[in-house]
């Protein structure tokens, strides 16, 4: 029971990882797309 409930634990891990490193990469393309258009605006 126990090593189920560690398999469970790895995967859920994983998946939080993997949605963290979208939310960044998001979090990042949206900070590049402001920028470019602030200096798009500007220039």
């Amino acid at each position: 029971m126990a090593q189920h409930d560690d398999d469970i634990r790895t995967r859920q891990r994983g998946r939080a990882l993997v949605m963290a490193l979208a939310l960044g990469a998001f979090v990042v393309l949206m900070f590049t797309i402001s920028i470019a258009k602030i200096k798009a605006g500007l220039g």
